[in-house]
């Protein structure tokens, strides 16, 4: 009643019925964590409460997305927020510790012994009265008479002096403890993240996706929460960067977001990060078959059935078509045929309508304009006769390795063929006779994934 009618109000009530969903699923020891940004938060985390119970409220985590932001008329927006929720008080946590800052270590840890072991001093005693062990006299010092007590009992201050961790002023006085500094894990973690910072223009895992998180984060919350050979779920997944970050730490992982742009994304950015060493996966809510295939083109959306079909061949989406003009490349690839380093380029367009001859042709110019090695046209109808022929007069991509031993350099392929195993003709990769070959055994394993 308070937000009336208004995208906030849709936008919690979406929030609402999915996290009582995640909830529901969320086994004893599981953990949620929410991010969102401050315009948001405090909507947000009055519902986390009415479904988590405030009492499994943890953190409230602020992470520093961005070093500096201009605003004319108030402070700039810098970070974001992390809710961090479990689902009983009995949830997996592995503390997590960061190294301390260069000039803290300058200044406390001062001291060496005789090993040239790196060491501070350390208090040993504690305020307030204690009446047990470590409450009493010790060595002529009593911790009572100052509102003190040792942080040992007696017992363990002896075995510490025995073994020469204590530090004795040479004018007397309470002694300190040695705290040698390679064995201090760091800092524990606190709930202000700097030390994370957003992914650059240039970085190598940046893909373009407006959301996209840094691999960093998700690897630190999937290690504090979570243990290898636990389920790892994200549902809104975008471009995977949860399941690539969950398969990294050998999690097990689920996935889930609404387009087919998304789950391409995400398929072949996990192939491209694993390779043969990524773990079987399947892939729900997506055609299986051509009657399928055809209803996501024709009664769902034409751009969806698009980006899934560029799936079927490892293609990444060249481009949004609805923002964009028509270049005639729905789809690109890449892959390797020697040891050059440089990788060829493969074009796609794909088809869900009626095809001709016409097409091909043009397709012809779009893959010399493009320089690329190999064009891929799919398409949902049986290709006709003329375009089969038309296809052919493209001629053949012939790797340096394998000259005479080329593959079509324009191939048509049905989506019905491609739903039943079948895949483009591209080369193998080649190694020279000067480079040491890989195990057989590799090689084959290697083979399945390079188109």
């Amino acid at each position: 009643s308070f937000l009336g009618q208004s995208d906030m109000m849709a936008y919690l009530t979406m929030m609402a019925l999915r996290l009582v969903e995640l909830h529901r699923v969320l086994k004893p020891t599981g953990s949620l964590y929410l991010h969102c940004d401050p315009t948001a938060s405090h909507y947000l985390k009055l519902v986390l409460d009415g479904v988590f119970d405030v009492r499994n409220f943890q953190s409230e985590i602020i992470w520093k997305r961005t070093t500096a932001h201009s605003s004319a008329k108030r402070y700039g927006p810098v970070h974001d927020v992390l809710f961090f929720y479990s689902r009983t008080p009995e949830f997996a946590w592995n503390a997590i510790f960061t190294p301390h800052s260069q000039d803290y270590l300058d200044s406390k840890y001062r001291y060496k012994n005789e090993e040239d072991r790196v060491y501070r001093l350390d208090n040993l005693t504690a305020a307030g009265v204690r009446h047990g062990s470590s409450g009493k006299p010790w060595r002529g010092i009593d911790p009572t008479s100052r509102g003190y007590h040792w942080k040992f009992t007696i017992e363990h201050l002896e075995e510490l002096d025995k073994i020469g961790r204590l530090y004795w002023p040479a004018k007397g006085g309470v002694p300190q403890y040695k705290r040698y500094l390679d064995e201090v894990k760091g800092v524990a973690l606190q709930d202000e993240w700097d030390d994370i910072p957003p992914i650059n223009s240039q970085a190598k895992e940046r893909l373009g996706y407006p959301t996209q998180k840094p691999e960093a984060l998700l690897s630190r919350i999937i290690q504090a929460s979570s243990n290898e050979g636990d389920l790892v779920l994200d549902p809104f997944c975008g471009c995977g960067t949860t399941l690539v970050a969950a398969e990294r730490l050998k999690r097990r992982w689920v996935g889930i977001d609404v387009t087919h742009l998304a789950i391409t994304l995400m398929q072949n950015r996990l192939q491209d990060t694993f390779g043969y060493e990524l773990t079987p996966f399947e892939v729900e809510g997506v055609p299986k078959d051509l009657e399928s295939a055809r209803s996501l083109a024709q009664n769902v959306d034409r751009h969806h059935f698009e980006w899934w079909a560029l799936g079927l061949v490892a293609a990444r989406p060249a481009q949004d078509k609805k923002k964009g003009a028509d270049t005639g490349v729905d789809g690109v690839f890449y892959f390797s045929d020697d040891e050059s380093g440089m990788p060829k380029k493969g074009v796609v367009q794909v088809k869900s309508g009626h095809v001709k001859s016409g097409d091909i042709r043009d397709f012809i110019h779009v893959i010399e304009r493009e320089k690329a090695a190999v064009g891929l046209f799919l398409t949902l109808e049986e290709p006709t006769g003329p375009m089969i022929k038309e296809a052919a007069t493209a001629g053949f991509y012939e790797p340096e390795h394998f000259r005479g031993r080329g593959v079509p350099k324009l191939q048509i392929l049905t989506i019905e063929a491609l739903l039943s195993g079948h895949r483009p003709e591209l080369p193998r990769f080649a190694p020279s006779a000067t480079f040491k070959k890989a195990p057989r055994r590799k090689v084959e394993e290697t083979q399945g994934n390079l188109w």
